[in-house]
């Protein structure tokens, strides 16, 4: 009977953790001693909604240029592994500051795991 890889116990992008492994497209690495680097590749700009509102309320009242507040964020976040002397790097869409701090909860998640394997 052949034995396949550990099932993978989560996931960030296409980045699996199988305890003790790590499993990516390109290759598999040990979990124990792997480190993880995350980096927000995201922007933060004024909403176009919030631009074209803000022009047609301007004139009504000066409150219109309050909706110039209104922020969204794009752009994408690179998790970055690497153990036994192999790297991988996965990029994730993100549409919001919450998603981001998402993929940083599942990275420091997998930080430990790294560890105690």
């Amino acid at each position: 009977m052949m034995k396949g890889p550990p099932p993978v116990q989560f996931a960030i992008g296409d980045i699996g953790i199988a305890p003790p492994v790590i499993l990516t497209p390109n290759c598999t690495m040990p979990l124990r001693g792997s480190q993880w680097i995350v980096r927000d590749m995201s922007v933060e700009k004024t909403a176009t909604v919030g631009i074209v509102l803000a022009i047609l309320f301007f004139w009504v009242c000066l409150l219109g240029l309050l909706f110039l507040f209104m922020k969204e964020t794009t752009g994408y976040v690179e998790v970055q592994v690497q153990s036994g002397g192999r790297m991988h790097v996965t990029q994730l869409p993100v549409k919001g500051k919450p998603h981001v701090m998402m993929v940083r909860q599942q990275v420091a998640q997998a930080q430990p795991w790294a560890m105690a394997a």
